[in-house]
């Protein structure tokens, strides 16, 4: 994130490990009156804010990606020292709210949408250009959506304000007000278009009128609502790249991390843990972009991260032409479910170089078996993306409380404990769940 990230010391007034609020003073930094009263302070946030939900082991990115893979098989550990990446791994009772994976995909994403909601509660009053504002209210939108999206993924419930002993709510408000805040910044961006006086000032990559619609797509479908999902996937110019970017002071977590190396953590083989039906196709093209099976001396897992300065998609053409396809098919409507498919299957390449190069659809006309073929080339198209679990859980795959045998499970938790740093600090955090 080169220049961007050096003034980002307010940030430092936000390191909560909870969703209540403690704010660790720092004499070097800017005081929270002098960023949230000027323009150049709101988008230094935006700045921290991008790196605080992206960059290092601590931020929601790289979690996201280890919880999901892990508790779904579709990442192994390859060191046990890396203790709590293997007690996701184990699964089931193993997984307590002492994890650090589980505490840094919390916090990371309950700072990520406190820092949103600041900008959210100022840029109307402190911000005089058109562009520029549209802009803020945009970047803040999509981050607030994300931490709550995030969040939704793995856990039951949540606070989404910020406060003493803050409530939670459940995961189906969480998405629904991360659809209410994005759908308000594209009825604002549309109206207002982003200026240059504010891309030229935050972290290169995004597109942020299709980010939005992408958004709305994918949590819109996680609620069930399919026409809303349809018709914001349709919105999204296919052809346009949005992403997270790296450079070697801020790097691509997940390579740093894991793929750079073999001690953490790879993928569990070259079918990305798929087996039985679900196998991907030898011929299937995804595999070779996932993974490589050249050096054995190297970690399998490719992708999206294969370089310190790798960007890491927002959302992937492959996600919106799935999520109208799974949409259509929950709806009963299945000659656009398997035209949607198709265009999934039959593609050899797209704006991130993915393509599946098969053999359109041919399998039975039936709702169950195209929503089985749509849930198979999402474990494939979206790899590593952290959506595994969600996905799992979606379509009634097996896991904990299921009559399979737990060596046959798919996924070993359904939701993740919420993490004690929480639990000491907010006396409002519910029971774990079970499993």
């Amino acid at each position: 994130m080169r220049k961007y990230i050096i003034a980002t010391g307010f940030v430092g007034l936000l390191l909560t490990q909870n969703a209540c609020r403690e704010e660790y003073l720092n004499p070097s930094a800017a005081s929270e009156q002098q960023v949230v009263n000027s323009t150049s302070g709101l988008i230094t946030l935006a700045n921290g804010m991008q790196f605080r939900y992206t960059v290092g082991r601590e931020g929601a990115l790289y979690n996201a990606v280890a919880a999901s893979g892990l508790t779904t098989r579709e990442l192994r550990v390859l060191n046990a020292g890396n203790t709590d990446e293997l007690l996701l791994e184990q699964g089931y009772n193993s997984v307590q709210g002492n994890n650090a994976v589980i505490r840094n995909l919390w916090t990371s994403s309950q700072l990520t949408r406190n820092i949103a909601d600041i900008i959210l509660q100022n840029v109307d009053r402190v911000v005089q250009d058109p562009g520029t504002r549209s802009g803020l209210v945009a970047y803040a939108s999509i981050f607030k959506a994300l931490s709550l999206g995030t969040l939704a993924r793995f856990f039951q419930q949540a606070p989404i304000v910020t406060g003493t002993n803050a409530q939670f709510v459940n995961r189906e408000q969480m998405l629904r007000e991360a659809i209410r805040q994005l759908e308000a910044a594209a009825t604002l961006v549309s109206a207002t278009p982003v200026g240059a006086g504010f891309t030229s000032q935050v972290v290169p990559g995004f597109d942020i009128p299709n980010t939005l619609q992408a958004l709305i797509a994918r949590y819109s479908l996680f609620v069930g609502d399919y026409d809303k999902a349809i018709a914001a996937a349709g919105r999204v110019n296919l052809t346009v790249r949005s992403f997270f970017s790296f450079d070697e002071n801020s790097r691509n977590p997940v390579f740093e991390v894991a793929f750079s190396n073999r001690n953490v953590f790879e993928p569990t083989n070259a079918n990305l843990g798929l087996s039985g039906v679900l196998a991907p196709d030898p011929a299937d093209r995804r595999i070779a972009f996932y993974t490589q099976t050249a050096n054995t001396a190297r970690n399998l897992g490719t992708g999206f991260y294969t370089a310190n300065n790798a960007p890491v998609p927002v959302y992937l053409p492959g996600e919106m032409l799935l999520i109208r396809a799974e949409a259509y098919a929950r709806k009963g409507d299945l000659d656009n479910a398997i035209t949607e498919l198709n265009r999934v299957l039959t593609k050899t390449t797209d704006a991130w170089g993915i393509g599946a190069g098969l053999p359109a659809y041919s399998g039975p006309r039936t709702q169950e078996a195209v929503l089985a073929e749509i849930y198979r080339n999402r474990l494939i198209e979206l790899a590593y993306m952290g959506f595994r679990l969600e996905d799992s859980r979606r379509f009634s795959r097996s896991g904990p409380g299921s009559t399979v045998p737990q060596a046959s499970q798919e996924r070993n938790r359904n939701f993740l404990p919420y993490p004690q740093t929480e639990r000491f600090n907010n006396s409002s955090t519910p029971e774990d769940p079970t499993s």
